[in-house]
């Protein structure tokens, strides 16, 4: 009998104005190595969540991505020790900031929020690979 194990790929990121390039560039490289060449999305998202979590968020940037190959996406987990919970704002056509989470729930299969015990919280979305 042989042990299926496999590392889910994973960066640390310090929070700041670099981290959503680093982790855009980090998605991109993942979806070459599965060989999809349509990462748009999956860019937007990470981008959006690693934004997120360093304005927002607290400590540094845990960011996995792997594949849900039961439904063929790519699932993007973002990890930071704030306590707090993003919220999907109300649509608002005169704001200038505040819309990225909006945006991003109409645009992904699924999203969530899952406090964990050692503090903190991941939030996780699902994009099409």
């Amino acid at each position: 009998m042989s042990a299926f194990t496999s590392e889910i790929p994973t960066i640390f990121l310090d929070p700041g104005d670099r981290a959503p390039a680093l982790a855009r560039d980090f998605v991109a490289a993942q979806f070459r190595e599965w060989g999809s060449t349509d990462d748009f999305m999956a860019r937007l998202v990470v981008c959006e969540l690693v934004t997120n979590s360093w304005r927002h968020g607290e400590g540094p940037i845990i960011l996995r991505v792997f594949r849900d190959v039961r439904a063929d996406l790519a699932v993007i987990e973002v990890w930071d020790q704030g306590e707090g919970l993003p919220v999907v704002g109300p649509e608002d056509s005169e704001a200038t900031s505040g819309r990225g989470l909006l945006l991003m729930s109409q645009l992904v299969h699924d999203w969530g929020i899952r406090p964990i015990t050692e503090g903190g919280k991941i939030v996780w979305a699902k994009c099409a690979l």
